[in-house]
């Protein structure tokens, strides 16, 4: 009786054939049956006589080779071309391939050339099976395992990027101020003490936290990160310490805050200048008592946590408008790491050109390879005042517009023009910054021309920050449509694009 798979075939039987034509009939079947199998098989497939030619294939090898299976068969296997082929210079013996004198070859990682002279990464197993004739054939698979292949050169290259020479931790950078950086960076990582990262919006300020982390004895612990800018006040409390089951409305379950989820490890409070006094208040206990209080409950919750904060603001300019506790601010001032502005190490640029052109080419698959003279003296010669994160939107730009393997200064958004004189940074200070911040802000939100995010870069503040004072004096009709009217400078360009 034929296995129950074949009964699918339509076949026409004379129920009067003898045995010898049921058995060849049978055995015909069984070869398309076995065909069909192995040509689903991912996997490629050869079958290679003593003398080395090829004698069957499935599918899936003539697609991994580019080639028809009517090319393969009947060849020399050294038609399939691959780094780690077996067949040596064995004149006394018909036996050319190697793999009939070892017998097998398990997972052997190698490159396979296709007809059209494109690399596939394979795996590839062989083994000797008994033949015609008592003759072995050798039956060989191969295993495309190219993505493999790429996700660890990505993985690869990320690890040289974290310690390549002329970096730190995935900061980049050999200038002066950046290998006093890392150093200071090395010294602070080893304290228990509160550490304050300063520095200009895009410098690098959360990447700085992160190497701090990994360098310390808490690299094992959490590294939870807080933005004070992006919550709503009325939520910081919460998410900072955690709340009770019915402390507000909403609240329909208990929840750990970020203090909590930090114990053992560091926390990093991003924009703390944004901070509400009452949390500046609560964050002053934390950091004294080593406790928290979650909201709704007065239950104190013992926790070990390393504070790293980081600020774009002048805290002294705050603590005199009385913007900022002078008692926490002393707390959490203990270590100050200032990163420096782009501007003050354009030395650095052509090493972060290079890496942002690797890793930008890695994530858009696009071939471009270099930057041509001429356009990396003209991102030498501006001012970037924002920062890395404004080269990073630059290189991405220039990615958008270059047809080549060579960004060349056509690609690049406009970078001569200056910013007007007029724009200077509006500090938010002095006794009579209550009854006078409406008329700063009219004044600032006119020259931003409207926009929202350059209005909070004169001023210095988040956009958060700057919508929620804005709201406070009904003035939001001032902001231009989207917050958005104008691109100013390379920045504005890249997020008309985005």
């Amino acid at each position: 009786m034929l296995p129950l798979a074949l009964t699918t075939y339509k076949i026409n039987v004379n129920v009067n054939a003898t045995g010898k034509t049921r058995g060849l009939l049978m055995e015909a079947i069984s070869e398309k049956f076995w065909e069909k199998i192995v040509n689903t098989i991912v996997d490629g497939l050869v079958v290679i006589s003593p003398r080395g030619m090829i004698v069957a294939v499935n599918q899936a090898m003539a697609e991994m080779t580019g080639y028809q299976r009517e090319e393969l068969i009947g060849q020399p296997c050294a038609l399939i071309k691959t780094d780690r082929c077996f067949s040596g210079a064995a004149a006394a013996t018909s036996k050319i391939c190697e793999l009939f004198r070892t017998g097998a070859i398990r997972r052997q990682r190698g490159s396979l050339v296709r007809k059209d002279g494109g690399l596939v990464h394979v795996v590839k197993n062989a083994v000797l099976m008994p033949g015609e004739a008592g003759q072995a054939v050798a039956v060989e698979t191969f295993t495309d395992v190219s993505e493999l292949v790429a996700q660890e050169r990505v993985v690869s290259r990320l690890r040289r990027e974290l310690t390549r020479e002329d970096g730190f931790q995935g900061l980049i950078g050999r200038s002066s101020v950046m290998r006093n950086l890392f150093a200071l960076i090395e010294s602070a990582a080893q304290s228990e003490a509160p550490v304050m990262i300063l520095g200009e919006s895009g410098t690098g300020k959360e990447l700085v936290a992160g190497a701090i982390h990994r360098l310390s004895p808490r690299s094992q612990g959490p590294f939870i990160k807080v933005n004070s800018a992006a919550l709503h006040e009325s939520l910081l409390e919460s998410e900072l310490f955690g709340h009770v089951k019915g402390a507000f409305t909403g609240a329909d379950r208990t929840r750990m805050g970020r203090f909590e989820a930090a114990h053992g490890g560091d926390i990093f409070l991003d924009e703390i200048g944004d901070l509400p006094l009452p949390t500046q208040a609560k964050l002053l206990r934390v950091l004294q008592e080593k406790v928290v209080e979650r909201v709704g409950d007065h239950t104190p919750i013992p926790v070990d946590v390393r504070l790293i904060s980081a600020t774009n603001k002048d805290l002294t300019e705050l603590l005199a408008a009385g913007r900022f506790r002078e008692d926490l601010f002393y707390r959490v001032n203990v270590i100050p790491i200032q990163v420096p502005a782009l501007r003050e190490r354009l030395a650095d640029i052509p090493l972060l050109v290079e890496a942002f052109l690797e890793r930008i080419r890695l994530k858009t698959k696009k071939p471009i390879h270099s930057i041509s003279k001429e356009a990396l003296e003209m991102l030498m010669a501006y001012h970037w005042p924002g920062n890395v994160r404004e080269l990073i939107n630059v290189m991405e730009f220039a990615f958008v517009l270059c047809g080549g393997d060579k960004i060349l200064p056509a690609h690049l958004p406009n970078l001569k023009k200056p910013r007007p004189a007029a724009r200077p940074k509006v500090a938010l200070t002095g006794e009579d910054v209550e009854r006078d911040e409406a008329e700063v802000l009219r004044q600032t939100i006119a020259a931003a021309g409207g926009n929202k995010a350059e209005a909070a870069r004169m001023l210095g503040i988040s956009r958060v920050t700057l919508w929620k004072r804005l709201k406070k004096y009904g003035l939001q009709g001032l902001l231009a449509e989207n917050g958005e009217e104008k691109t100013l400078g390379p920045v504005g360009a890249i997020r008309r694009i985005g």
